[in-house]
């Protein structure tokens, strides 16, 4: 090359996302189908076991629990607890996303909200009808206090429940819609379910199946797969739903 010509500098590369944390915190909770529930016994040891999850609307996690159980007892006696949601994959696992969740554990004792636990429930973990009609089971709910992200090395924050919640003011449409919604796209839009996981929330290929919607985003399922598809705008009834995942749709087959 001449002297007098300048040397020819790179293309910069495009500056890296900021991690957003709060979203995968919200994403977590939504997305792990199964968690460690740290309590505390009658001596005041601790004491933790696996519990599987599921989430009502507003994001608050829903357990299944039986009278039986040691758990149990102690949040009968102490509903203080904690609960590690974390994202299992290959490698270190100590690189890969968690979060911890810090609250009260609370009985639903109400017909209304035991019914809409159990819908949302066994539409997140299917094999648990075998005994959700057992006697000695039960549906609990946790009061966030507070949730502590760790996103892998260098990566923490820390958030009140309130923050991580999704919010339901004025989802009243949308949630008297969400079970024929649900039934709606595993009925007659398959193909669009496993474009949003493959496309939009990288995951594996398979029959995926909806199974939960709120104002932020679309749950999906697939054996023992979950996924989480965040809506690009808060929806809040069926018109705006069918808009917004429509668009998705779209998005994922350009995506492809």
């Amino acid at each position: 090359m001449p002297d007098n010509q300048p040397a020819t500098e790179p293309n910069p590369s495009p500056p890296a996302a900021a991690y957003d944390a709060l979203g995968e915190a919200k994403r977590l909770l939504r997305d792990v189908r199964a968690g460690a529930l740290a309590t505390q016994d009658a001596d005041h040891q601790p004491f933790v076991s696996l519990v599987t999850v599921a989430t009502a609307a507003d994001g608050a996690p829903l357990l299944l629990l039986s009278r039986l159980a040691a758990h149990t007892g102690h949040l009968d006696t102490d509903p203080r607890c904690s609960l590690l949601l974390t994202q299992t994959r290959k490698g270190d696992p100590l690189a890969h996303p968690r979060i911890s969740i810090v609250g009260r554990a609370r009985r639903l004792e109400p017909e209304g909200e035991r019914a809409q636990a159990r819908a949302r429930f066994l539409a997140r973990n299917p094999k648990a009808a075998l005994y959700v009609d057992f006697p000695d089971f039960g549906f609990w709910t946790l009061d966030l206090a507070a949730v502590h992200l760790n996103g892998g090395f260098a990566r923490a924050a820390r958030f009140t429940g309130a923050e991580v919640l999704t919010d339901l003011a004025g989802c009243a449409p949308l949630l008297a819609a969400e079970a024929d919604a649900v039934d709606h796209m595993n009925r007659d839009h398959t193909e669009a379910l496993r474009l949003y996981a493959t496309a939009l929330a990288r995951g594996k290929d398979g029959a995926w199946r909806a199974s939960g919607i709120d104002p932020e985003g679309i749950d999906l399922i697939c054996g023992d797969m979950s996924a989480r598809v965040v809506f690009p705008n808060r929806v809040t009834d069926p018109g705006a739903l069918r808009a917004v995942l429509r668009d998705l749709a779209e998005a994922a087959r350009r995506r492809l």
